[in-house]
């Protein structure tokens, strides 16, 4: 039986109800969070967090910084309940601007955020790590405020079916003609032996293992561009690959059905995987 939190309490997850008039149900009027436990141990908390309050902040939802780090607490406590502080776990945390009547503007001051986290078993595929995943691409249909992590995903979950219809691992999403990110994770190409990535702007979110990967790649010393890739570029890249919270670095070794460069992993996407890897499991303590 799995435990999770709503609202204040810890219930099973067969108990948990949030009423039918909930602005995340209605609206998709809400910001959440994925964060990966290692051991027990939040990987990044503090990044994760301040990400979830800009958010908050933006859309206007009063639950302020002093809340959010609470919820760090209510992590450690789901991955206990739910005896799955050993290895891998996957933390997903969201609020909702609350239960009220149905209105397009806010409800009244003083309605309380609807609070919800699960933690589930996180199933590492290294050998998807390892050999590589095939992408697709797709148009990026989303909103202009996608630095937000906002609970409405109907433009990635649109990407993701047309993978999951391809038999890809994920969609690699263009809008205007350059790449932004992928349906649920950043992505980066090697682009004549330099690396490349869409710059933070409103167009992508600001991904954590995102600025874990840039920080690896300065230590490093490979060069790094923050200049969207056209999608000429994109198709003509040396290395791509993929990296998020439960993503970690994957490669992608197939695009729209035609291999990347020689359809394997590229030496500087493996690198920063297996620094990456390193990275997550010293920080946790822990050994793979």
């Amino acid at each position: 039986m799995t435990t999770v939190y709503l609202n204040g309490a810890y219930v099973p997850r067969e108990q948990a109800m949030i009423p039918a008039d909930d602005r995340g149900f209605i609206f998709g009027d809400g910001i959440y969070e994925g964060v990966r436990s290692i051991d027990g141990k939040m990987f990044e908390w503090d990044a994760h967090a301040e990400r979830m309050v800009k958010g908050l902040n933006g859309l206007r939802i009063e639950f302020g910084a002093k809340r959010v780090a609470e919820l760090k607490g209510v992590c450690e406590q789901l991955v206990r309940d739910n005896e799955i502080a050993d290895g891998d776990a996957f933390l997903y945390l969201q609020v909702t601007r609350g239960s009220a009547l149905r209105t397009h503007h806010f409800p009244p001051a003083g309605t309380p955020a609807t609070v919800y986290a699960v933690a589930t078993r996180l199933t590492i595929p290294r050998e998807l790590r390892e050999k590589g995943a095939k992408a697709v691409t797709y148009p990026d249909l989303r909103w202009q405020r996608c630095d937000w992590k906002t609970v409405n995903l109907l433009g990635s979950v649109l990407a993701r079916q047309v993978a999951v219809e391809n038999g890809a691992y994920e969609a690699v999403l263009m809008r205007d003609g350059i790449v932004t990110e992928g349906a649920a994770t950043n992505v980066f190409g090697v682009v004549n032996g330099v690396l490349r990535t869409h710059p933070l702007d409103h167009h992508i979110l600001p991904g954590i293992t995102r600025q874990v990967v840039i920080a690896l790649i300065r230590e490093h010393g490979f060069t790094l561009v923050e200049t969207p890739m056209s999608e000429a570029e994109l198709r003509g890249a040396d290395e791509l690959f993929l990296c998020g919270t439960s993503t970690d670095v994957t490669p992608i070794v197939t695009l729209d059905g035609t291999p990347v460069a020689g359809g394997t992993p590229g030496p500087i996407t493996m690198k920063l995987r297996e620094s990456l890897d390193a990275r997550l499991y010293q920080a946790a303590g822990a050994a793979r």
